[in-house]
């Protein structure tokens, strides 16, 4: 064996070494990733707010009306003035009046009916909230799990081409190869390097997606996926009825309609006229004939000479009737996901199995031949970078189909709202 194929072997057999410098890397599983999400998304935190100003509002809804004091002075004559002494002895009449009105029609309950349907619906809404952007987590999640295999892919394949043509040009110098075939390797691997550079930058747009996510955009450029891909078999594809529900938005739509029907009662409950109540106390100047401190009673209660409330009570029929559509189309749209969902997955399951089944290993096996036999002699250099650009093409294919999957696998847990 001639000295140059020597030296070609021991720089093939060489590891492959990073593009880049290394980095301290925040290795992150699925559960860590999914921690960090609950307790630092903005969205997450923003429904909470939601849930919080809905819970004030009920608090409003039980309270009673407040009563009314008022104090007025009159027949206050601006020739004489108001006299000397104390304010009991002024020359003006004083009173002093306290009022309070009396609900009627069950206004108070039907106010804590609507804001209690609507903290539930403000509570499911948050559910909501978190079941989308979980599924959102997940799929940013096996993204960046993607990019980094892709970038992994990408380096490897570019060390390989740096180590061949470091080993062609050492034969080049000896006779052993053509310089076409140097110029070749040279093309391919500079090709490799841009694949590699462009694999980075998805990578870190990646990362980026990933820890607005979960509130780390200081330490974007540390963070690194480490959760195994998800198996594909044994997994469960049928819809339940009663998942469905069950589900965040489906509750929510139907605490919605809740506060609806509430809400129109209450509208209707506005028919009943409402009662004032008032107390006074009246002190008169002295000197006057009649006696200086008298008391009295008021009631007042409104006319509904001009309106009854018909347009208060006919938008709230109309808002209960959005409110039963709109429950309709969440249970439309809600098994719409499921039977879409089932279908990705199921998909998305056969297209990785039939890759992991054969073409993988066998993509492998070739690569590995071909570069034994490149090695000696024996294969000429367009069949081995054939061989390689398929082993590529198809690694590449395996991560993609098994990101597919782990993506499907997601939407198919979020439309049962798991």
């Amino acid at each position: 064996m001639s000295r140059s194929l020597l030296i070609c072997l021991a720089l093939l057999a060489t590891g492959p070494a990073s593009l880049h410098a290394a980095e301290p890397l925040q290795e992150l599983g699925l559960a860590q990733a999914e921690a960090l999400w609950l307790a630092h998304n903005r969205e997450v935190r923003l429904a909470r707010v939601g849930v919080q100003a809905a819970q004030a509002d009920s608090l409003t809804a039980a309270q009673a009306p407040n009563p009314q004091f008022s104090l007025s002075t009159s027949s206050i004559n601006p020739r004489s003035g108001i006299g000397a002494g104390s304010l009991g002895q002024k020359r003006v009449d004083s009173v002093l009046r306290l009022d309070q009105v009396i609900e009627r029609g069950d206004k108070r309950e039907l106010r804590q009916q609507v804001a209690g349907a609507a903290l539930e619906a403000a509570g499911q809404g948050l559910a909501e909230v978190q079941r989308q952007s979980r599924f959102q987590l997940r799929v940013t999640y096996w993204d960046l799990r993607l990019a980094q295999e892709r970038r992994q892919v990408a380096e490897e394949s570019g060390e390989l081409y740096r180590r061949s043509v470091k080993a062609a040009e050492m034969r080049l110098k000896v006779g052993d190869v053509a310089g076409a075939d140097v110029s070749r390797l040279r093309i391919e691997a500079g090709r490799a390097e841009n694949e590699a550079r462009a694999a980075q930058a998805d990578l870190e747009r990646a990362r980026q997606s990933l820890a607005y996510l979960i509130g780390k955009e200081s330490e974007a450029a540390s963070l690194r996926a480490t959760e195994p891909w998800p198996r594909s078999e044994g997994e469960a594809v049928t819809a339940r009825r009663p998942e469905l529900e069950n589900r965040a938005d489906v509750l929510a739509a139907r605490a919605r309609v809740k506060a609806a029907e509430a809400a129109r009662e209450l509208a209707r409950a506005a028919r009943s006229r409402d009662v004032t109540v008032g107390v006074q106390f009246e002190h008169f100047p002295p000197g006057d004939a009649s006696p200086n401190n008298t008391y009295g009673v008021s009631l007042s209660v409104p006319l509904f000479l001009r309106h009854a409330y018909e347009g208060e009570i006919a938008r709230a029929e109309a808002e209960l009737l959005a409110a039963r559509t709109q429950e309709e189309q969440v249970r439309a749209q809600a098994l719409g996901e499921v039977a879409q969902a089932e279908s990705l997955l199921g998909a998305a399951r056969e297209r990785r199995q039939r890759l992991e089944d054969g073409l993988l290993a066998e993509a492998e096996r070739v690569a590995s031949a071909s570069e034994y036999a490149y090695g000696r002699g024996a294969l000429g250099l367009l069949d081995l970078l054939d061989a390689r650009r398929t082993l590529r093409a198809v690694r590449l294919d395996a991560a993609i189909l098994r990101a597919e999957y782990a993506k499907a696998l997601a939407a198919w847990q979020a439309v049962l709202g798991q």
